[in-house]
């Protein structure tokens, strides 16, 4: 019996990292300096809704990665029915051929039913064994394992529990771990736990390649810990971000009205993709130049972001930290 591939084999990349799809964040300068760095650079499909944007910036990254040897892209999508683009997102994917993909949200059959037709990898999104489990019955390549701390819809769940938890009922399949990791010494304590890698998003939002307002970069700086915050006005979905102003006044929870309107059958589909859109549009005039609207998505990791720095040197920080840390650990072994 031949053993199973590491995870850089079975995503083709050279170090166990994703750059986490980010709403509105990742952009074509960001995906392209991860893949340079060896790492799975992962955009969602959501950021590119005009006519031809998904299209052509999945032929661009295509093309960018056939003439390279260590890194490699995918797509987010969303697969709630309340997701208007879904449809249409996936079949533009399909057809241009992507090699990975990561589903939220939602029921990933068909996503992982068409993307096995030419080979392609599917890992999901889970913060429960019980969302694991359905993801797992319809036969998904592997687990983001999203815990608390994590960027945008985090989980309830620490990581020191999810990522075991996994593994014991879930043997076969590869575990990435993500939330609040942002450095070597991060991504080796979730592999000791059984994660094969680590998803990193907000450590990326603070880098020069990424686009967003200066403000925004700054907040991750200033932010700590504290400053990170749990909504479900944006999406209705638990989402974490920082505790601005904007933050504050918007709230944390939903209305009761908002909550009956979101579980009653007759209208919880055309409610949900209300609260999305809207939660879109705020999120839109607090990313783009010239706007000064704050509703920023971040980690609890930026505790533990202090400079804006390359792609590369993010991704070369890791290593070195994950290399220097486990040659420290074997010292103390002799």
């Amino acid at each position: 019996m031949s053993e199973k591939p590491s995870i850089t084999e079975l995503l083709h990349i050279s170090f166990p990292l994703i750059m986490a799809p980010m709403f509105l964040v990742s952009n074509k300068e960001m995906l392209m300096a991860g893949m340079r760095g060896g790492i799975m650079s992962v955009f969602p499909t959501l950021n590119f809704r005009k006519e031809g944007e998904l299209g052509s910036i999945l032929d661009e990254l295509q093309t960018y990665q056939s003439a390279m040897s260590k890194g490699n892209y995918g797509v987010n999508l969303i697969v709630q029915s309340s997701n208007p683009f879904y449809k249409k997102h996936l079949e533009i994917c399909i057809a241009k051929k992507v090699p990975f993909f990561i589903t939220s949200l939602g029921n990933p059959k068909e996503v992982i039913e068409k993307a096995h037709s030419y080979g392609a990898k599917v890992f999901c999104d889970v913060t429960t064994l019980a969302h694991a489990q359905k993801c797992y019955d319809v036969n998904c390549d592997g687990f983001i394992a999203v815990g608390q701390g994590a960027g945008g819809h985090a989980g309830p769940n620490p990581l020191q529990v999810l990522v075991p938890a996994l593994k014991k009922h879930f043997p076969n399949k590869p575990i990435i771990a993500a939330g609040g990791i942002v450095s070597g010494q991060g991504l080796l304590s979730v592999m000791v736990l059984g994660a094969e890698g680590a998803s990193i998003g907000t450590r990326f939002i603070a880098s020069k390649e990424c686009t967003v307002t200066e403000a925004y970069k700054q907040g991750i700086l200033n932010a700590g810990m504290d400053d990170i915050v749990m909504t479900t006005k944006l999406s209705g979905s638990p989402c974490t971000i920082i505790n601005t102003p904007e933050a504050k006044k918007m709230g944390y929870t939903q209305s009761w009205f908002e909550r009956v309107m979101s579980n009653n059958p007759n209208t919880k589909k055309w409610f949900k993709t209300l609260v999305q859109y809207r939660g879109m549009k705020k999120l839109e005039q607090s990313v783009l130049p010239n706007n000064y609207n704050r509703l920023w998505c971040a980690g609890k990791s930026a505790e533990l972001i202090d400079g804006i720095q390359t792609c590369q040197e993010i991704i070369d920080g890791i290593q070195q930290e994950y290399n220097d840390t486990l040659q420290e650990f074997a010292n103390k072994c002799k």
